[in-house]
């Protein structure tokens, strides 16, 4: 059955975006998706970080065969580039996790439900071992949530700026947002890095709410409140995909 965006596409005067694909590399199944783009002059090949599968943007005129075609003379790169991808990391007892920037050792208390807590390096998680890591999920968002609420109201004092709400979510490709409705959004992993880098991600946030954009206001009034923000960027360039292996 045709997409909606297909026939979108149809209507438009494109072909239609090919079906989904499963190729195999270095002997594992990997997801490969296309989209049409009709602006793009040249097949462009990426991973996705969100799923782990490869996406191929297709010019007006490229056809399937063409993008497989692609695909094959990109395998090199493509095997290179999944194998740099770090791996998910294990819910178990004596695993480490990070938070607020370091590294602590899980440890699944089992008996009677209780409340997460962390203890001298030690993250403790209570109750059934299979509730254990939505357990600990739910804690850890609630916990950027309100960190994030604490470092936003504080930015949003000192900047002159006023927020509607906070949002927290899993966001893959950004560590946060700003609608023109002043809702501030949030990816929750910012309660696994140093304390610094959350920091910074609420500056900025906040920081929009006064200049829409990334020009040199902007990042006057990002580093006249945040010195540390050229720390966190380099924190979180060198770390991002750490923090993306956890659930």
């Amino acid at each position: 059955m045709i997409s909606l965006l297909q026939r979108f596409s149809v209507k438009r005067g494109l072909p239609a975006t090919p079906e989904p694909q499963v190729i195999e590399v270095d002997g594992k199944p990997v997801a490969l998706r296309f989209r049409r783009n009709a602006a793009a002059r040249r097949l462009v090949l990426r991973l996705d970080s969100k799923t782990g599968g490869l996406v191929v943007t297709l010019p007006r005129k490229a056809g399937l065969a063409e993008a497989l075609k692609f695909v094959e003379q990109s395998r090199g790169w493509i095997s290179t580039t999944l194998a740099k991808q770090p791996q998910h990391a294990k819910f178990q007892d004596g695993a480490r996790l990070l938070y607020r920037g370091l590294h602590h050792v899980l440890r699944l208390s089992g008996g009677p439900r209780g409340v997460v807590q962390i203890d001298d390096g030690y993250v403790h998680v209570p109750g059934k071992a299979e509730h254990a890591p939505r357990r600990l999920k739910d804690f850890l968002q609630a916990e950027a949530k309100r960190e994030l609420t604490i470092a936003s109201r504080r930015y949003a004092d000192v900047m002159g700026a006023k927020f509607s709400r906070i949002s927290i979510r899993d966001q893959k490709s950004r560590w946060g947002s700003c609608s023109s409705s002043g809702v501030l959004s949030y990816s929750w992993r910012l309660i696994l890095t140093p304390d610094y880098v959350l920091d910074y991600v609420a500056a900025h946030e906040v920081a929009h709410l006064r200049e829409m954009n990334h020009g040199p206001r902007f990042w006057r009034l990002v580093l006249t409140h945040c010195p540390n923000a050229r720390a966190a960027k380099q924190w979180l360039k060198a770390n991002g995909r750490e923090v993306h292996r956890y659930f």
